[in-house]
């Protein structure tokens, strides 16, 4: 089979390595994105190993670790300071073979743009797709059409090509996961965390977080169940996270007073999904449009960068054309993905007090069980992915 023409609609962390996996492939690919400049939606990202192990086998594994923060351990503490758990992570990645790297989501645009290594049309806000038996036509609200043999539409939790490839099944939109998230970055310093340890601060259905990154920095954020729709307001958010976080541990106070808020992005967060089918003839959904996480199993950028090799594999490997491609891809991928999905809404559900008995029990869970159960969980997790 010739190698298919491949339009990608969505520069974000899924789009772009399905860019360059396909062009290293030896495919043609043109990239395209709504947005008038690449500005990445929140400061941080936690990529686990099996998001590392993707970005590793296409030869960005050097550039990964130089953005990379080292964390070898998690420590979680009662909002009053008084530690809960250590859980050393050497375990885990002597296991997997593959640090996990928490990174700042600008550093890895960054390090994906560069790889990528071709023109990225902005400001293309895709508005509808054709398709027949030759390939096909993508259109964009500036007049603009694009034409391959393959729409890949990564175009995130707000996809608009989602119901394309869905139809009028029942439930296309995000819904809202109950809590907001303030996410950021600082400065490190040892009087705020140590040094290589995720921390975490819990108490009151909420969390207050620091993990390292590269450039001698922390990834922070905190979470608050929210009702829907409260203000958003960067002049306010000190104001707000001081009431939330009163009467919480010193590091967590110091961590409101360092943050600039202008530089704080504040999310309410949904997920999108399961949904029963990733694929419809030559369009395939990606990343966040397929299956958008709750981000409190860490899993959501992972889970884009597995779907944008083993679309690249199929795409390039499979000789019976790319529907039948695609199909392999979505057999592929929807079963693990879909259950991510349901897992880590569990999850947020358990952590932010939708029944406050769950969570709870929760809070007494983390000081008594073993770190190996937790280190044995991530395992599996990462090791169900497609490198193994």
């Amino acid at each position: 089979m010739e190698k298919p023409k491949v339009i990608i609609t969505g520069a974000g962390i899924g789009g772009l390595t399905a860019g360059i996996a396909l062009r290293r492939a030896g495919c043609e690919v043109e990239i395209y994105d709504r947005v008038k400049e690449l500005r990445p939606i929140g400061a941080g990202i936690s990529l686990w190993s099996n998001g590392a192990k993707v970005l590793t086998y296409l030869g960005m594994g050097d550039q990964l670790s130089a953005i990379g923060g080292t964390m070898n351990q998690i420590a979680y503490h009662h909002k009053t300071g008084i530690p809960l758990n250590q859980i050393s992570l050497l375990p885990l990645i002597d296991a997997v073979r593959q640090r996990p790297y928490p990174v700042a989501r600008r550093d890895l645009q960054n390090m994906l743009v560069k790889a990528y290594g071709d023109e990225i049309k902005l400001d293309h806000k895709c508005v509808g797709v054709e398709e027949d038996e030759t390939g096909v036509t993508v259109f964009f609200e500036n007049g603009h059409q694009a034409k391959g043999d393959v729409l890949i539409a990564a175009d995130g939790i707000r996809s608009t090509i989602r119901k394309y490839v869905l139809g009028n099944e029942a439930d296309l939109e995000p819904k809202y996961a109950g809590y907001v998230n303030w996410n950021g970055l600082v400065t490190a310093s040892t009087n705020l965390a140590p040094a290589n340890t995720w921390i975490i601060y819990v108490g009151d259905h909420q969390r207050a977080s620091m993990m390292p990154i590269g450039g001698d920095r922390f990834y922070f954020f905190f979470d608050v169940p929210l009702p829907k729709g409260t203000p958003c307001n960067p002049d306010y958010f000190k104001t707000e996270l001081r009431e939330h976080f009163k009467d919480w541990a010193e590091p967590v106070q110091m961590l409101i007073e360092r943050f600039n808020p202008s530089d704080v992005a504040r999310i309410e967060i949904h997920d999108a999904g399961p949904f029963n089918r990733y694929v419809r003839g030559r369009v395939a959904l990606l990343g966040d449009s397929a299956h958008a996480t709750c981000p409190d199993m860490g899993q959501g950028g992972c889970l884009a960068l597995e779907d944008a090799l083993v679309i690249a594999d199929h795409l390039v490997n499979t000789h019976a054309g790319v529907e039948r491609a695609l199909k392999r891809y979505e057999t592929e991928r929807m079963i693990r993905a879909n259950a991510i999905v349901q897992k880590a809404r569990k999850r947020a559900e358990q952590i932010h007090g939708k029944d406050p008995a769950i969570t709870q029990q929760w809070y007494q869970q983390l000081a008594t069980e073993k770190p190996s159960d937790v280190t044995d969980a991530l395992q599996k997790v990462i090791l169900a992915g497609p490198l193994r």
